[in-house]
């Protein structure tokens, strides 16, 4: 019984989630959300004409973060972590995109 119940609820908390049928996205990073960040850490003095060696790695940066980093629904990240062999089958199908038979 607990099963069926817990079941249920999982589907409830899936549709009632404002992530609801977009799951994952990738974050969105721009050079100028790094530099913010960069000057709100203490310590750290950025010139206000920063040099083109400083824009490119804050561009490079900005680059790394987009493909990198994915932000995700609560229940879909919970749903992998609980279960290692839905994780192991998405990556495989991630892994074989486009080679279909």
């Amino acid at each position: 019984m607990g099963d069926v119940l817990n079941e249920a609820y999982g589907i409830v908390q899936c549709k009632e989630c404002p992530w609801y049928k977009s799951c994952v996205m990738p974050m969105r990073f721009t050079a100028e959300d790094i530099r913010r960040q960069l000057e709100s850490s203490p310590g750290m003095n950025l010139p206000q004409q920063a040099d083109l060696g400083i824009q490119n790695l804050i561009s490079s940066m900005a680059t790394a973060a987009q493909n990198s980093l994915l932000e995700g629904c609560p229940v879909f990240i919970e749903r992998l972590r609980s279960s290692p062999q839905l994780a192991q089958r998405i990556k495989e199908i991630m892994q074989n995109w486009g080679q279909q038979e």
